[in-house]
């Protein structure tokens, strides 16, 4: 089983963590929240819990469902994951913690089985506690976990998820240097989901992020601060991974959904595929390293970009959302690769738009491949019966 990566040993950051966010300038997302704040939208989180304790979730959490058969229900976070990625969907920023994408956006949260945590054993309940969170009025699936293989009972509970109308966030994956499999297991390779991958501050693609077919997005998921453990006293600096760049994914279309209420989750996402940064590609067309490009809320929001299509039908899949799609998602409706029409560039060659000059007079691109800092394995946070993808 992989482990839960988490963050270092504890070690204090600024006060006021938000001066690390640091793609909350780069993405204009404070001129974003003039607009919209995701008020209105309730996103489930799928994780270890979250603690509506901390600073930035009180009040922005309500009652969920506890899955793992563990004590303390679904506000026990015993490793902090699930707390982390909370507070960065719709974190308030009280006191100087993290600020969410969509501060007025609320959490439901729904606690799943982690294995190496107190209490949680070994069988994986993932599949019904995706049930629970479709079964909830959650808009917003936020999964920030994965597995390396197929998993019949997830894909039959993402089904039914879809059938419902909800909007699914996953991570891609962090195991891009050690295998690159996590893209072949579920949530993330199913076909209505959108599989978020992650880039850092230097706009290069992280390279612990996972490519391949099911990639849809990619956002921030690097170079800022998280919790770390189950104590929660101070953050942890320079967390990393796909699971935090499915938050904040989770989180911009949260900013969408509240300004366009009566949207479906797939119009919602058609737009944020419309209006994805990605550079020399074609409108439409993906890349198994970025697939349709960096994710930009403030490109409708703030534009007025984007059309939402038809409300029945995945823009993923070109299939009514709930029908049976088998095959990995492509785009234009088309049971084809994800990669799509176009080839990929060689790796040292695929580019993402940089958010903080494309905001600007400038079109800089920058390349989103070999970035030169390592991977950190962040230690004290326990194992997982499917990988929670922070590194």
């Amino acid at each position: 089983m992989a482990a839960l990566q988490g963050g270092l040993a504890p070690t204090a950051v600024a006060e006021d963590v938000q001066s690390q966010q640091w793609y909350l300038d780069g993405m204009q997302i404070k001129k974003v929240w003039k607009v919209s704040t995701g008020k209105g939208v309730k996103v489930a989180v799928v994780d270890s819990g979250v603690d509506l304790t901390t600073p930035s979730l009180r009040g922005q959490v309500l009652p969920g469902k506890d899955i793992s058969g563990a004590p303390g229900g679904e506000t026990k976070d015993d490793v902090g994951h699930g707390t982390t990625m909370a507070e960065l969907i719709a974190g308030t920023g009280r006191g100087g913690s993290l600020k969410g994408m969509a501060p007025d956006a609320k959490i439901v949260p729904i606690r799943t089985t982690l294995r190496g945590v107190k209490g949680i054993g070994n069988e994986s309940r993932n599949d019904k506690a995706i049930r629970a969170a479709a079964d909830s009025d959650a808009k917003i699936i936020n999964m920030s976990f994965g597995g390396e293989t197929a998993d019949d009972a997830q894909e039959k509970a993402l089904d039914y998820a879809a059938s419902k109308g909800k909007l699914l966030i996953s991570a891609m994956g962090n195991d891009a240097q050690k295998g690159n499999t996590s893209g072949l297991g579920y949530p993330s390779a199913h076909p209505n989901v959108a599989a978020i991958g992650a880039y850092g501050k230097n706009r290069k693609i992280s390279r612990f992020s996972s490519t391949g077919r099911a990639t849809t997005f990619v956002a921030p998921g690097q170079e800022f601060p998280g919790w770390c453990d189950g104590k929660r006293e101070q953050y942890c600096p320079n967390m990393k991974g796909t699971s935090s760049a499915a938050a904040i994914a989770s989180g911009a279309a949260a900013l969408v959904w509240a300004k366009h209420p009566t949207w479906t989750a797939n119009q919602v996402l058609r737009v944020l595929i419309d209006t994805a940064g990605r550079p020399n590609a074609k409108k439409n067309t993906v890349s198994k390293y970025i697939g349709y490009g960096a994710i930009r809320p403030r490109m409708n929001l703030l534009e007025g970009k984007g059309k939402p299509g038809d409300p029945d039908i995945s823009p993923l899949t070109g299939k009514k959302t709930g029908s049976s799609a088998p095959g990995p998602k492509s785009p234009g409706g088309k049971d084809s690769d994800k990669n799509g029409s176009t080839k990929d560039d060689a790796p040292d060659k695929v580019k993402v738009a940089d958010s903080k000059s494309e905001d600007g007079d400038s079109s800089q691109l920058l390349p989103i491949l070999g970035v030169g800092a390592g991977v950190l394995i962040l230690a004290g946070c326990g194992f997982a019966v499917v990988r929670l993808r922070r590194n």
